[in-house]
């Protein structure tokens, strides 16, 4: 099953700055909604410091987004 979600320009711009190349928008979504939740639930399925290492990438996506959002056009 597929749904379509509405986004403004300036998201799917921000939204393409984070994608992998070898990544879907539902992968992309999905990784970005990732919760540290999440990763207790796997249990012994996620490696040691991965809440560390997902608090950290996030931070560096967001100074990224930030970064890249304020360039003028």
């Amino acid at each position: 099953m597929s749904s379509s979600i509405r986004i403004s320009d300036e998201t799917k711009r921000k939204l393409e700055l984070v994608k992998q190349e070898d990544e879907t928008y539902d992968e992309l979504l999905a990784r970005l909604a990732t919760t540290e939740k999440d990763v207790e639930e796997r249990g012994g399925f996620a490696d040691d410091g991965v809440v560390e290492d997902m608090a950290r990438a996030r931070e560096e996506m967001s100074e990224s987004l930030e970064r890249h959002s304020n360039r003028p056009e």
